[in-house]
C-alpha cells in the first residue's frame, strides 16, 4: 500500500491542526471587547418653552396665597405636571404669617418613577411677594414675580415636559416640589439676603420638610431654582449651599462649564442667602440641596427688580433660562 494522501484528507487534517492550535493554552483566550453602555443625552432644553411658562404665570397676576390668581396658577401647575406624566400629590395646610395672619398653604409635588428608592429633588416656589417693600412707589401692592418665583417654576415645567418621554431611560426617580408661602416673610428696610426674622420665610418648604409627602422621604440630593431668569444673570456658589451641599454645587458648576456656561456659573462664593427653600430641607431632612440663585454685582445682593414692581417679563431672558435649564438637565440625565 502506498503513502499517498488524498486532497480531502489533507484538508481535514489541516482543519484539525487549526482547531488544536486555537485550543492550546499557550496564549490567552480571545475575549470580545467590553460593551460600553452609553448614558442617554438629555434632550434639548427649550428656552422658548420655559419663557412661555414664565409668561403664563405672570398672566395670572400676582400669585399671593389666598387669592384667585394663586389658586388658578396652582391648578395650572398640577395640570402641566399630569400632562408630563407625573404622579401628583398636593399638601394643604395653614401657616401663620409674620403679622399673625393665617394663610392657606398648598404645596404641589410631581413625581416620576415614584417606586424608585434612589431619587433626585428639584424645587422652586410659585407664590409671589404680597407687597413691594423694596420699591419707592406702591409699596403695599403685590408684585408680578416674573423672576422671583416665575423663572424657577418655568424652568422646572420645561424639564417636566421632557420627563414625560423619559420613562424608558435609566433615570433615577425624580420629584419636583413647588413650594408655597415662600415669599410672605417679614419686610426689610434695605436690600438684604432675606428678612429680619428668617423663620417667617420659606414656610412652604419648612412645612414639607416637617411633613414629607412620603413618610421617611429622602433623596440623593436636591436643586433649588430661585431668581434664575434675569438678563445677564451670574450665579455664584451660595454659601449655605456650600455649607450643606458642596458636592452638589460642584456637580452643577462642572456641568455648566462643560456646556459652555462657565462665565455665568462662577466658581466663587459671593453671598449669603439668609434663608431660602433649601435651608429647612438641608437642616431638617439632611438632603444636600444646592441653590441656583443670582448674585448681582451692582447691588451686591439680588437683582435690582427684587421685591419691586419691576420684576416683570422685561427682566426675563431666554439665554439665562437656557443656561440654567440645560445645566440642571445635564446633571439629571447623567446621574446614575
Amino acid at each position: 500500500m502506498g503513502t499517498h494522501m488524498s486532497t480531502g484528507m489533507r484538508l481535514a487534517l489541516a482543519g484539525l491542526v487549526l482547531v488544536a492550535q486555537a485550543c492550546t493554552p499557550d496564549g490567552p483566550p480571545r475575549q470580545d471587547p467590553p460593551k460600553v453602555v452609553a448614558r442617554p443625552l438629555p434632550p434639548p432644553f427649550s428656552a422658548d418653552s420655559a419663557y412661555a411658562f414664565v409668561q403664563r404665570q405672570v398672566d395670572f397676576g400676582p400669585r399671593v396665597p389666598g387669592t384667585p390668581a394663586h389658586a388658578a396658577c396652582a391648578d395650572w401647575i398640577v395640570a402641566r405636571l399630569k400632562a408630563s406624566g407625573a404622579t401628583v400629590t398636593e399638601q394643604h395646610g395653614r401657616v401663620t404669617a409674620f403679622n399673625g395672619n393665617p394663610l392657606p398653604l398648598r404645596n404641589i409635588i410631581g413625581s416620576w418613577r415614584p417606586e424608585a428608592r434612589d431619587r433626585i429633588l428639584l424645587l422652586a416656589h410659585y407664590d409671589t411677594r404680597p407687597f413691594a417693600d423694596q420699591d419707592e412707589e406702591r409699596r403695599n401692592e403685590p408684585i408680578p414675580g416674573a423672576n422671583d418665583g416665575g423663572s424657577g417654576v418655568g424652568i422646572l415645567l420645561e424639564i417636566a415636559r421632557h420627563l414625560a418621554g423619559a420613562a424608558d431611560t435609566a433615570l433615577l426617580g425624580v420629584d419636583m416640589l413647588f413650594t408655597d408661602v415662600e415669599d410672605y416673610g417679614e419686610p426689610t428696610g434695605a436690600m438684604t439676603a432675606e428678612g429680619n426674622n428668617i423663620d417667617t420665610w420659606a414656610l412652604g418648604s419648612r412645612y414639607w420638610a416637617m411633613n414629607p409627602h412620603v413618610p421617611g422621604y429622602t433623596a440623593r440630593f436636591g436643586v433649588l431654582l430661585d431668581m434664575c431668569g434675569a438678563k445677564g444673570a451670574r450665579f455664584y456658589q451660595e454659601s449655605i449651599s456650600m455649607q450643606y451641599a458642596p458636592q452638589v454645587v460642584q456637580k452643577l458648576w462642572r456641568a455648566a462649564a462643560a456646556l459652555g456656561h462657565g462665565e455665568r456659573f462662577v466658581s466663587e462664593t459671593r453671598h449669603f442667602v439668609g434663608t431660602d427653600d433649601h435651608l429647612p430641607i438641608n437642616e431638617l431632612l439632611r438632603i444636600p440641596t444646592a441653590d441656583i440663585i443670582e448674585h448681582h454685582e451692582g447691588t451686591r445682593a439680588f437683582h435690582p427688580s427684587w421685591h419691586t414692581h419691576a420684576d416683570n417679563m422685561d427682566v426675563i431672558d431666554r439665554a439665562t433660562l437656557q443656561a440654567v435649564g440645560a445645566t440642571v438637565m445635564e446633571v439629571l440625565w447623567k446621574e446614575r
